[in-house]
Order: structure tokens, then sequence, then C-alpha cells
């Protein structure tokens, strides 16, 4: 259940402190429950549930959450938008990202690490990945794979439009698993 409790409240884009404000539920206790360090009573389970607008049998694993609606689109102080694209919490998950156009070149994105796994494609215009100490500029149909743990973030490369890009996420490490191998390049035997 702590995997689910931690991409619910991702989701929702709210951080321990402000869960912990809103339920009374400490930051380390809500901590200790999303790594499944401590076992929540049922009672947590109910003030996350409420909180989180989600159902228990989501919180369980057992039900799909309700039909992706256009009013699932949020969007954040940079003025980034992330369309949800998968119907369940926790697991692996996916969401569709568009940064805004920018007048002049960015700052280097500030990096953030967590526990998991990310896979994100480029679907228009120009993404600037900070990953560690390393700089990648993505373009559509370019692919970035990445242990979260490594520090990381993201913005639009620079003027010229807005960036779209898919992210897929597996809070526990999950992993895309390719079952074709790649086609062989030109010239290969």
């Amino acid at each position: 259940m702590g995997p689910r409790l931690r991409a619910a409240r991702e989701h929702r884009g709210s951080t321990l402190t402000a869960v912990s404000c809103a339920t009374g539920i400490s930051p380390s206790t809500l901590s200790r429950i999303e790594t499944g360090r401590r076992k929540p009573t049922l009672e947590v389970v109910l003030q996350l549930a409420k909180e989180y607008g989600v159902s228990l049998d989501e919180l369980a694993g057992t039900a799909f959450a309700a039909e992706p609606r256009t009013s699932a689109l949020r969007r954040f102080g940079d003025d980034k938008a992330v369309l949800p694209l998968t119907r369940y919490v926790g697991g692996l998950h996916a969401h569709k990202h568009v940064l805004p156009a920018v007048g002049e070149p960015p700052a280097r994105p500030r990096q953030v690490s967590h526990d998991g796994w990310e896979w994100l494609c480029v679907l228009y215009g120009r993404l600037w990945l900070a990953l560690g100490g390393q700089d990648l500029v993505l373009s559509a149909g370019d692919v970035a794979e990445f242990d979260t743990r490594s520090p990381h973030g993201v913005a639009n490369a620079g003027p010229g439009g807005p960036v779209e890009y898919l992210i897929m996420f597996g809070p526990q490490g999950e992993r895309l698993r390719p079952r074709t191998p790649p086609a062989p390049g030109p010239g290969a035997r």
C-alpha cells in the first residue's frame, strides 16, 4: 500500500509536509508508511484516501480509478501542464507533460532525486535533461531512461516553442522491458 499512497500523494502534487498539515499525521509517519517501514491503521488510510480523493479500493490496488477527465489536467507554478494517462494508483504510471515556450535560454533545471525508475520520450520540441552532472538536449523522438535516485531535472531547452514529452515512472524501480531485439543498422550482417 505504501507505494500506492506515495503515488496518490505525488499525483496530487502534495508534499509530505502539506499532507501532514491537512491530516495531522506527522511527515515522518507518512514517510515510513510510504516506504513500507510502517503499516497504516484503517483510520490513517481513511484520512489519506479522503485527502487524496481516492477510494479505499484504489489504495488497496483492487479497483481502477475513475476514467481520466480533462479536469485531471494539472498546472504548476512554472506553467507546466501534466495530464495523467494511467487510470490506477501505484505501479508503473504514465503522464504527458507540456512545458511552455520560453523567450530566453533558461537556467539549469533544479534537480531532485527519489526512489524509482523513469523513462521519458520527447514528442515535440527540445527538452533539457540535467542528469547529475550531465546535460542532455533531447529532441522529438529521443528517449531517456534513468534511475530516479540520480539527481535529475528538466526544462525547455530554449526559444522555439513548447516541449511535449511522455513520462513513465516506476515508483519501486519497475522498468520497461523491451520484448523485441533492436533492428540491425545499415551495413549490419
